[in-house]
Parts: structure tokens; sequence; C-alpha cells
């Protein structure tokens, strides 16, 4: 037992012996309660003394920790992304995702009822540094399993509960300016929704390379092995694409960058798609697509900073075609045009988009959902954006959208225009 303790100890003895009725019966003279008295004040005097080296020697532990890099105590109150702390005060872990809640309306004039409904999609996701070259990450999401381009889930069917899946399984090697990813991993392209939606994440490997240099411009270039899907018994589809790019450094108010890709599919088993994934693209009499999907695609962006850094001018433009086409309709563009950011509080960002993609020019399996058309469309699209309050975004959209040809446009009708109305709130940790 230490010290302390014994003078604790000792000290609570004494006091209840003091205010014990038979203690006070038997230190009746004045000179014996004066005694205790005296026994009593030294005990407390050593007590805080011991209390007092005590502090001080949980001190010299502290420094002694900080200085050998082991982490702090936690706060008491938890940061919004925990983290576990390695030997050396990095972050090993890190634990991300956010909850979106949308109201979505679907108007025509001709071709079907109004329709109003609402989804939810939720996601969260962890990397994990094994060491200073060795990352592991995942990520869970809600939305169909079958579904890679959304991870919504229509709030629906009698209250069943919501499908959960996961949508990342990765390992990453970091070789300081080159990664390699294998897995179900990120998007490794720039990209715009023209050509690839924003919740497709390949499974294969990639490669992607940064390089700085030294006015401030930066050399990138991405490549991708795609499996698409494996037969046992025939044929896999697969796919090899690679993109270089460009960003240039400050030039006065703008910065400007450009990447350019090429993705060659090759479509030799269909037997894991459906019918999200063949979408508007055309199809021969057996199922199989009728285009082969060789893509070449050009990306230019500007960005002009006049307005100050609260309003960013960004212009983004995305050229495709498939040099693989069947049919002449083989080409996609579109262009962008936003003011603003959404970084801080109180932002805002307004952005005007317009696109056509002609039925074969992209592969409909992995463009964006964001209409009901997947390819074979022309699209008008109004985004308005604004940060209410810390980690939380609210977002309006309008779609206004119709075929672009008659001959693959199914029950729409060629001339009319149809919208489509998003209201989304979302909270991020």
């Amino acid at each position: 037992m230490s010290s302390n303790n014994l003078s604790t100890g000792a000290a609570v003895a004494i006091l209840l012996a003091a205010l014990s009725p038979s203690a006070f019966a038997q230190t009746a003279n004045t000179a014996d309660a004066a005694a205790l008295r005296a026994q009593i004040e030294a005990l407390r005097a050593e007590q805080a003394r011991i209390a007092e080296m005590q502090r001080q020697t949980e001190a010299k532990i502290r420094q002694l920790e900080a200085g050998a890099g082991v982490a702090s105590p936690a706060p008491a109150v938890a940061p919004s992304s925990p983290k576990v702390a390695s030997a050396d005060g990095a972050s090993k872990l890190n634990v991300t995702g956010d909850l979106r809640l949308r109201f979505q309306g679907d108007y025509s004039d001709d071709d079907a009822r109004a329709r109003r409904s609402g989804q939810v999609r939720g996601r969260i996701g962890a990397t994990y540094a094994v060491n200073d070259r060795v990352t592991l990450g995942a990520r869970l999401v809600t939305g169909d399993a079958d579904d890679p381009n959304s991870t919504d889930v229509q709030m629906s069917n009698w209250d069943d509960d919501f499908q959960v899946a996961l949508d990342l399984a990765y390992a990453q090697v970091n070789f300081g300016d080159l990664n390699i990813f294998g897995g179900k991993i990120p998007q490794p392209f720039t990209r715009t929704d023209l050509v690839w939606d924003g919740d497709v994440n390949p499974q294969g490997l990639s490669g992607v390379y940064k390089h700085k240099l030294g006015d401030g411009s930066a050399l990138r270039a991405s490549g991708l092995f795609f499996i698409v899907d494996e037969d046992a018994v025939a044929a896999d589809s697969t796919m090899v694409g690679g993109q270089v790019g460009y960003d240039t450094a400050q030039l006065g108010n703008f910065k400007f960058d450009v990447s350019a890709a090429y993705y060659d599919y090759t479509l030799g088993s269909v037997v894991g798609a459906d019918s999200g994934d063949f979408r508007n693209n055309r199809r021969k009499a057996n199922g199989d697509y009728l285009s082969d999907f060789n893509l070449g695609d050009l990306i230019v962006g500007a960005t002009w900073s006049g307005f100050g850094s609260r309003w960013p001018v960004r212009f983004v433009g995305d050229y495709v075609k498939n040099f693989g086409a069947e049919t002449s309709d083989d080409t996609g563009y579109g262009a962008d045009l936003g003011i603003g950011r959404v970084t801080q509080q109180h932002d805002w960002r307004v952005t005007y988009g317009y696109s056509v993609a002609e039925t074969d020019a992209v592969l409909g399996a992995f463009s964006h959902d964001n209409i009901s058309i997947g390819t074979n469309y022309k699209l008008h699209a109004l985004t308005v954006d604004y940060v209410p309050m810390p980690k939380t975004l609210l977002t309006a959209y309008w779609y206004h959208y119709k075929p672009d040809n008659a001959l693959d446009a199914g029950t729409n009708a060629i001339g009319d225009w149809l919208d489509r109305v998003r209201v989304a709130f979302l909270v991020s940790f």
C-alpha cells in the first residue's frame, strides 16, 4: 500500500475516533483535545504534500509522452471523424460519411402522370493506414447492390428496411507521386456525369500519378484495368483505360486544366447485366450490345477568381466520341458554367449545364442516372447549392430534357420536354 493511502487511512481513522461519542468521553480534558487536533493537522499537511508530489509526477509523465509523440488524451467532445493515432502520432484510422434526404418530382405533358417521391442515401466509409505505404479502404452504402450508378433508396415498399451494400473495398499502395489501387476502387479519372456517374466505383486495378512542377502546375496520369463481368465459360467483359492531364499554375485570375482519356471496352459477356445496365444503348436480337465501346474523352476546364475567393467562376466542357459505334449516333458533349463555392457556412453556388448524349456515344451502364433517359437525350440542368450550417448542404435541381432522336426514344414522345425537380438536404461528417 502507498504512503498516500496509509496517511489517508490514518486520518480517516483518527477523525472517526474523534467524532465518536466514546472518544469525546475519553478526551474530556483540554490538553488531550489539543494534542489530537495537532495530530490531525499534521496528517492533513502530509496528505497535501503527497498530493502535490503526485501532481508534479503526472505533469512530468505527460511532458515525456508529448516529446515521444504519444497521442494526448481524448477531448471532452469527440471529433467529427473518429481517428486512432499510431505510435508516431499520425492518424491511422479515418471514418467519414454522409446522409442525404431528397424530394423528387417528375412532370410530363404527355407521357405519364406527375410523380412525387422521396429518396434516402446513407454512406459510411473508413480508411486505415497499415504503414506509411499501405492503406486499406471500405465503404457501406444504401441502395441496390445491382445498380452501380446509384446509392439512393426509394421510400416505398410498405416500409421495408433499406438495402445496404459494400461499394468500396480496396488496398492502396503509395509510392509518392504514384498510387496503386486494387479491389473495388475509387474512380481514378477526372470525370463529368456525361461519361462516368459519380457513384460508379470500378473493380480491378488502377494507378494514379500526379507530379507537381516548380511553377505550381501539375502533370497527371491515370490507368485502369476494369473487370466488368467475368464468365466461367464464355468470354469476359473488361475495360482498359488511360487518361493524361495537365493543370496550369495560377495565371493572374485564371487557372486552366485539360484531361484526355481513351476507354477500350471488350464486352464478351453480358450475363451479369440487367435492364438498368443496358438502358438506352442499342442491342442485337440475342441481347448483346450492337456497338463496341471505344471512347475518346476530352475534358477542358477554366477557373476565374476575379470576383474573389467566395465567388469563383468555373467552366467545364466535355466531348466524347465512341470510335467503336455501329451507328452514326456516336457523339456526346456537355458544358457547365458555375459561380460560387460551397466550403463555408452561408456559401452559395449556382450552376447551369447543357449536354447531349447520342444513343451509343457512351456506355449507359456507367453514365449518370440523373434523368430517366440513359442515353439519347438533350438536357438542360440548373443547380443551386447553399450551406446553411457547417457540414450541411441544401441543393435544388431542375432537369429539363427530352429524347434526342425518335428511333431510340422508346415510349417518350420526341417533342415532349420532361422535367425533374429535386430538393436535397445533405449532412456529412
